[in-house]
């Protein structure tokens, strides 16, 4: 019997973002606040739970003729801070960065204290957080100063 070794490939894509070195299992995450799929994102790559010698496990994900926006990449940063996103025009790599967290992450989660004024639906305010540290991401509420801890900030995505 011949010793027949499969290989799964995933096909490069000719324009678009590839996010690597996601955080393992992560990847789901990252598409619901990026809000895809959608009827205008066509061809998503994901792999998940994949070997990775820096971190062991890691998840990639390919977008398809799309470049992600710097408020996006923010979004990306909270949920994978060890990612780098590659983005892609005729099948190379033109940009290659290390995702950063800024100090500042308004509107993508909330705050867990339920008595903050953010969370009161007669006032219509805006979710502001500082970074505390970036890896793993623990946010604090701007408004109550309340800490948001990196399992909590998984769980608003789940």
């Amino acid at each position: 019997m011949a010793n027949n070794k499969s290989e799964l490939k995933i096909k490069a894509i000719e324009n678009g973002t590839v996010i690597d070195h996601i955080t393992a299992n992560k990847t789901l995450h990252i598409l619901k606040i990026l809000g895809l799929p959608d009827n205008e994102t066509k061809n998503i790559t994901v792999a998940m739970n994949v070997s990775s010698k820096e971190l062991g496990r890691k998840d990639i994900l390919k977008i398809e003729n799309r470049e992600l926006g710097h408020e996006e990449l923010n979004q990306v940063a909270l949920i994978a801070p060890e990612a780098t996103i590659n983005i892609i025009r005729d099948f190379k790599p033109i940009k290659k960065n290390k995702i950063v967290l800024p100090k500042k992450i308004t509107s993508i989660i909330k705050c867990t204290n339920p008595k903050c004024i953010t969370n009161y639906e007669n006032e219509p305010i805006t979710t502001i957080f500082n970074v505390v540290t970036e890896n793993p991401p623990v946010v604090r509420c701007h408004y109550c100063e309340k800490l948001i801890k990196t399992e909590d900030i998984y769980k608003q995505f789940e």
